[in-house]
C-alpha cells in the first residue's frame, strides 16, 4: 500500500513531543534567568531524541542562544576520551579563533589537539604523566570557558549518545553540572534506554546526577497509533491506508526510526515483506543499494558511524572513481550523509550496526585489522589524539590479541597524557584481560604480569577507583614472592592498609604491619627508606607511636646516605603531631615549610601547607590557617594534585573560614572540594563543615547534606578524627529539629566514643554538644556523664578552654546551682579570645538568658544586641531567630533596646499564679476575676512566651525572672 509513493527519508513535523519540547525551552528560560540547568534525554534508540533536540537547536538559534553539539563515539570505555568536547570545542574554535581560550591554549590542546598546530600554537606538554591527576584543574577550564561564552548570550551545550560515553566524559559532565552556578549554561544529553544493561557504567551515573539539583530528566516514550499516522502522512505526502498505517504502526510499535525506514523502505500492505526481525529491517534499505555501495558500507561500518574519506579510501583499496560511485549511491540512499568538513556519517546508528553485524567472522576481523594497520601507518588518517584509542579498539576487534596487547598499552599512556586516568586503567585492564592469549606477553611488553597489575593499580588510585584498586591490591600480593621481594610485597600491602582505611572497611593497621615487618627485614637501600617513609605516614592516624618510630627509622637512614630530602612528606606529617611541644611541632614544620620551597619540591611544600594549616587552626590562629591553605589549593592546583591533597587543603580553609566567620567564602571553598569530588573518607572533611554549615543557617538541603554525611557512619571503620565530628553533626542536626529524644541517644552515642578523651579538639564540641542535648531534655543523668568526661578531658587551645567554659555554663543551668551567670560570663570571654563569631553568638544568647534570670537587665539588653549582630552577619538564621524570641519575651526591642514590657502587670500576676501551681479556677478566684477571663490571660502569656503549655511557660518564667515585679521607670532609666 505505500509502493509507488515518493517518500522522504526523514519526517519534518515533530510529532507528540510538544510536552518535552515544553520542558527543553522553561530550561532555557531558566538558563537565561541565570540558573544553570541540565536536561538529560532518555529513550530507545530511533525512539526520536535527535529528532526532538533538532527541533529544539532551531528555538535555541531563535531565542539568540548559542549552540555547541558534541557526540559521544562507538569506542565503548576505553574509546577517545572526551571526544564530545573536542568537537564542541573544536566549534568554538572555528567560529571563535584561537583567542577565546585565553592563554591556556596548552591546557586546551589536551583536548583539541589542533590547537598545537595553528600558526601560533602551543605545544602540547610532553613527558610522563604527573602521579595524580590534574582533571580539576582542566576541568576548571573547561567550565570557566563556557562560563565566558555564556556570559553573552545563553549557552546550550547538547551532548549526545551518552551511552557511548567513556569514563572521562561523563567525570566531566559531572563536574560541569555542579560547578556552573550562576551560568546562563543549559546541558542537554541523549542517551539510548534500551543499552543501559544492568552493569551498565550509566547508570550510576544518571542516578547520582538525578541528586542535583537543576536536573530534569525526560523519558521519550513511542508514539500512539494517531502518532504513527500523522509521521506516515507527512513522509507520504499523503494520508495512507487504515490497514497500513495499523500494519506499521504494529510492527514499529511507534518508534520514529524505524516508521520512516519502513516507508522509505516500500511494499506492499505497509511493507509486510521486510523481516521483523530489527536487522532485517534496518538492512532492507542497505540491500536496495549497488553491491559495490553495499561492500564500501560494510568497509565502513568497522570504522564507526563517523569515517574520513580518505581512511576509507586506505581500508578499502578501491579506484578513487569507484569508492566515490559506491559512497555517492550510499548517500542517495540517505543511509550516509556528509559533514562539512569532508568526513561521512552514517544517517543513525543502528543502521551502523546493523550492518557491522552482519559482516561475516572472517570479514569482521580482516576489517577491523585493516582499519588498525592503516591508523599506525597513518595517524593523521584520524582526528588528532584519536589514533592510540582506535588503534587498540581496532585490534581488539580483529581478535589479534599480540598486537591488541601492545596497542592497549601504548594508548593507556596517551590517555595517561590526556590526563584520562579513568580510560588509562580501563586500558590498562584490557592488558590485563589479553594477557592470558598472549604466550609472550611479558616479552612483548617488557615487564611481568605484577607490573602490569602495579601500573593498573597506581593508574585505578590516581582516577579515584579506590574499590577497584582494592581488589588489585588483592591480586598483586597473591603473585607478588614476599621472600623473594619483601620490599614489592611491603609496598603492596602499604597501598591496601591505606585504601581500606581510605574506603571506610578497616584502618589498615594489620597490613601497614605487615608491610613494615618486610621492609624492615629487606636490603637497606633508598628503595627501603621511601617505603618506610611510606609505612610511616599512613599508619600515623592508626598508630602514632609506632608511626614516630617507624619514620624516626626512615629519616635516620635517609640521614646516613643523604637522601632525607625525599622523605619530607613523611616528617611533614609526624611533625604535625609531636604533642610534646605546646605549639604542635609548628616552629619545625615552618622549617620543613622553608626546606621544601628551597628545594623546589612541590609534593612535599603542599603536604606541609596541609599540616601546617591544620596545626594554625589547632593554635587558634585562624587567620593564618587560611591564608596558608589557600596558598597550599592555588600550588595544588599548579601541580596537578588539587584531587588529592589538595582536598584537604580545601576542607582546612573552609574550616578556617568556618571558625573566621566568613561563611559565604566557607561555603564557596567546600563547593569547589564537592566539583573536586575527592575519593573515599577524603572527600567526608568538606561534606561534614558544609552540612554544619547549612543547618547554622537553616538551608533548605541541611537535611539531605547531613544525611549523607551521617551515611559514613555507617561504614565498618572510621578514622576518630572523622568519627567524632559526625557523632556531634548527628546530635547539632537533633537539636536543630528540637528532637529532644534523637538528641539525647545521639549524645549517648558519642559519649560511648572510646577515643574521645583521646582527641581534645574533636572531644571538645562533642561534648559541647551533649551538653546543650541535656540542657534541651533537662536530663540530669547525661549532664552528669559529660560533666565527668570533661573533667578527663585536656583543655590546651583556645577552642578547647571556650568550649570547657561553655560546657560548664550550659552544665551549671541544669544543676541550678546559682553560679550560672558568672559561667556564662566566663564562656562569653573565652570565646571573644578565640575570635570565633558563631560560638560567641550562641554564648551569649546563654549569658542573655542568664542575665534576665538574675534581673541584669543591661546586660541582657548588650549581650541580645550583640547575639543579634552576629546572628545578621553570618546569616545564622536560628539564632537569630533564638535572640529575637528571647528579646520579646523580656521586653526588649529587636535591637536589644528596652522596649515596652512583654506582659502587662495583671498577665505578670497570672503568670506567677500559674508558676505557683494554680487552676484557671483557683487564679479567678484568688484575682477577683471570672474563670474565662483568668483562662484568657493564660492563653495570652502563652502565645507571648513563644511556649506551647503553662508548664513550660512557668519554667521559663523562673529562668528568666519574668516573676520579679518590673523596675520603676525612673529605676529603669538609671540603670
Amino acid at each position: 500500500m505505500l509502493d509507488g509513493v515518493t517518500v522522504r527519508a526523514a519526517s519534518t513535523v515533530l510529532v507528540g513531543r510538544q510536552p518535552e519540547l515544553a520542558v527543553l525551552r522553561e530550561a532555557l528560560a531558566r538558563a537565561r534567568a541565570g540558573e544553570p540547568t541540565t536536561v538529560l534525554v532518555g529513550g530507545e534508540a530511533g525512539v526520536g531524541k535527535t529528532r526532538l533536540i533538532e527541533e529544539f537547536g532551531a528555538h535555541v538559534g531563535a531565542a539568540g542562544a548559542r549552540l555547541l553539539v558534541g557526540q559521544c563515539l562507538e569506542l565503548g570505555e576505553s574509546g577517545l576520551p572526551f571526544a564530545p568536547f573536542a568537537a564542541a570545542l573544536r566549534d568554538v574554535l572555528r567560529h571563535d579563533g584561537p583567542a577565546v581560550f585565553a592563554g591556556y591554549e596548552a591546557e586546551f590542546a589536551r583536548l583539541l589537539p589542533e590547537l598545537a598546530r595553528m600558526p601560533a600554537g602551543v605545544a602540547v606538554p610532553a613527558g610522563p604523566a604527573l602521579a595524580d591527576t590534574p582533571r580539576g584543574y582542566l576541568f576548571d577550564l573547561v567550565t570557566d570557558l563556557f562560563r565566558r561564552i555564556a556570559e553573552d548570550r545563553p549557552l546550550v551545550l547538547v551532548i549526545e549518545d551518552l551511552h557511548w560515553a567513556d569514563r572521562s566524559t561523563r567525570d566531566l559532565i559531572g563536574f560541569l553540572v555542579r560547578a556552573a552556578r550562576a551560568t546562563r549554561l543549559l546541558v542537554v544529553c541523549t542517551y539510548r534506554t534500551d543499552e543501559l544493561h544492568r552493569g551498565h557504567p550509566l547508570r550510576p551515573f544518571l542516578a547520582e546526577l538525578d541528586r542535583v539539583r537543576g536536573v530534569d530528566r525526560i523519558e521519550l516514550g513511542r508514539l500512539d497509533r494517531d502518532g504513527t499516522a500523522a509521521v506516515l502522512t507527512d513522509l507520504l505526502g499523503a494520508e495512507p491506508a487504515a490497514r497500513a498505517v495499523d500494519d506499521v504502526h504494529d510492527r514499529t510499535q511507534g518508534n520514529p526510526f524505524f516508521i520512516e525506514e519502513l516507508a522509505a523502505a516500500g511494499g506492499p500492505v505497509g511493507c509486510a515483506a521486510i523481516p521483523e526481525t530489527l536487522r532485517d529491517l534496518l538492512l532492507a534499505r542497505v540491500d536496495r543499494l549497488p553491491e559495490p555501495a553495499q561492500r564500501v558500507l560494510r568497509i565502513a561500518a568497522a570504522g564507526g558511524t563517523r569515517f574520513a574519506h580518505q581512511l576509507l579510501a586506505e581500508v578499502a583499496g578501491l579506484p578513487e572513481a569507484e569508492l566515490e560511485d559506491a559512497l555517492r549511491a550510499a548517500v542517495a540512499g540517505q543511509l550516509v550523509v556528509a559533514d562539512p568538513d569532508g568526513d561521512y556519517e552514517f544517517r543513525h546508528a543502528l543502521v551502523r550496526e546493523a550492518v557491522h553485524d552482519d559482516l561475516l567472522p572472517g570479514e569482521h576481523a580482516r576489517l577491523h585489522a585493516r582499519y588498525a594497520a592503516a591508523i599506525e601507518a597513518q595517524p593523521h588518517l584520524v582526528a588528532a589524539g584519536r589514533a592510540p584509542a582506535e588503534i587498540a579498539h581496532h585490534w581488539y576487534a580483529a581478535h589479534d590479541h599480540p598486537r591488541a596487547l601492545t596497542a592497549a598499552r601504548s594508548a593507556a599512556g596517551a590517555a595517561a597524557e590526556r590526563y584520562a586516568y579513568a580510560e588509562q586503567s580501563r586500558l590498562l585492564e584490557r592488558v590485563l584481560e589479553l594477557w592470558e592469549l598472549v604466550p609472550d606477553a611479558a616479552d612483548r611488553l617488557g615487564m611481568d604480569h605484577l607490573r602490569v597489575l602495579e601500573e593498573t593499580l597506581t593508574a585505578a588510585v590516581t582516577a579515584g577507583d579506590l574499590g577497584r584498586a582494592l581488589t588489585l591490591t588483592r591480586a598483586a600480593l597473591a603473585e607478588v614472592d614476599s621472600a623473594a621481594e619483601p620490599l614489592r610485597a611491603a609496598c603492596l600491602l602499604d597501598q591496601r592498609g591505606r585504601l581500606l582505611a581510605l574506603l571506610g572497611k578497616s584502618d589498615g593497621a594489620a597490613e601497614l604491619r605487615e608491610a613494615y615487618r618486610l621492609a624492615a627485614g629487606a636490603p637497606g637501600g633508598a628503595d627501603r627508606l621511601g617505603v618506610l617513609a611510606d609505612i610511616a605516614a599512613h599508619l600515623m592516624k592508626v598508630d602514632p607511636r609506632a608511626a614516630a618510630s617507624v619514620a624516626a627509622e626512615a629519616m635516620a637512614g635517609a640521614a646516613e646516605i643523604g637522601t632525607d630530602l625525599a622523605l619530607l612528606p613523611t616528617r611533614i606529617a609526624v611533625l604535625h603531631r609531636t604533642e610534646d611541644t605546646p605549639d604542635l611541632g609548628l616552629a619545625e614544620l615552618r622549617r620543613v615549610e622553608a626546606r621544601a620551597r628551597a628545594a623546589g619540591d612541590s609534593r612535599a611544600l603542599v603536604s606541609a601547607l596541609v599540616f601546617l594549616s591544620d596545626v594554625l587552626y589547632e593554635l587558634g590562629r585562624y587567620a593564618e590557617s587560611e591564608e596558608a591553605a589557600a596558598a597550599g589549593v592555588s600550588e595544588a592546583r599548579r601541580v596537578g594534585i588539587s584531587r588529592s591533597i589538595g582536598a584537604y587543603l580545601l576542607s582546612n580553609r573552609a574550616e578556617a573560614l568556618i571558625a573566621l566567620g566568613r561563611w559565604d567564602e566557607a561555603d564557596a571553598t567546600c563547593a569547589e572540594a564537592a566539583r573536586i569530588d575527592p575519593p573515599g573518607v577524603s572527600g567526608l572533611h568538606w561534606l561534614q563543615l558544609r552540612a554544619g554549615l547549612r543547618l547554622a543557617r537553616a538551608h533548605p538541603a541541611a537535611d539531605e547534606l547531613v544525611g549523607r554525611a551521617l551515611a559514613f557512619l555507617g561504614r565498618p571503620y572510621l578514622w576518630p578524627n572523622h568519627r567524632l565530628p559526625l557523632h556531634e553533626l548527628r546530635v547539632e542536626a537533633a537539636l536543630a529539629a528540637d528532637d529532644k529524644v534523637e538528641a539525647v541517644g545521639a549524645a549517648r552515642a558519642a559519649l560511648a566514643d572510646p577515643h574521645l578523651t583521646d582527641l581534645p579538639r574533636e572531644g571538645w564540641p562533642v561534648l559541647h554538644a551533649a551538653a546543650r542535648a541535656a540542657a534541651l531534655a533537662g536530663d540530669t543523668a547525661l549532664a552528669a556523664e559529660v560533666s565527668a568526661l570533661a573533667a578527663a578531658l585536656p583543655a590546651r587551645h583556645p577552642a578547647e578552654r571556650a568550649h570547657r567554659a561553655h560546657v560548664a555554663a550550659i552544665l551549671t543551668g541544669v544543676a541550678a546551682d546559682g553560679e550560672e551567670l558568672d559561667a556564662w560570663r566566663s564562656a562569653v570571654a573565652r570565646w571573644r579570645d578565640t575570635g570565633q563569631p558563631y560560638p560567641l553568638g550562641r554564648a551569649l544568647l546563654g549569658l542573655a538568658e542568664a542575665a534576665a534570670a538574675a534581673g541584669e537587665r543591661d546586660e541582657v539588653a548588650a549581650a541580645v544586641r550583640e547575639a543579634a549582630e552576629v546572628a545578621t552577619r553570618l546569616g545564622a538564621a536560628p539564632l537569630g531567630e533564638q535572640v529575637a524570641t528571647l528579646a520579646r519575651r523580656v521586653g526588649l526591642r529587636g535591637t536589644g533596646r528596652p522596649g515596652p514590657e512583654l506582659l502587662t502587670s495583671r498577665e505578670r500576676e497570672v503568670l506567677r499564679l500559674v508558676a505557683e501551681g494554680h487552676s484557671n479556677s483557683r487564679i479567678a478566684e484568688r484575682l477577683f476575676i471570672s474563670p474565662k477571663t483568668a483562662s484568657v490571660h493564660v492563653s495570652r502569656i502563652i502565645a507571648k512566651l513563644d511556649v506551647t503549655n503553662r508548664v513550660e511557660a512557668a519554667a521559663l518564667a523562673h529562668r528568666l525572672g519574668l516573676l520579679d515585679p518590673p523596675p520603676a521607670p525612673a529605676q529603669r532609666r538609671a540603670r
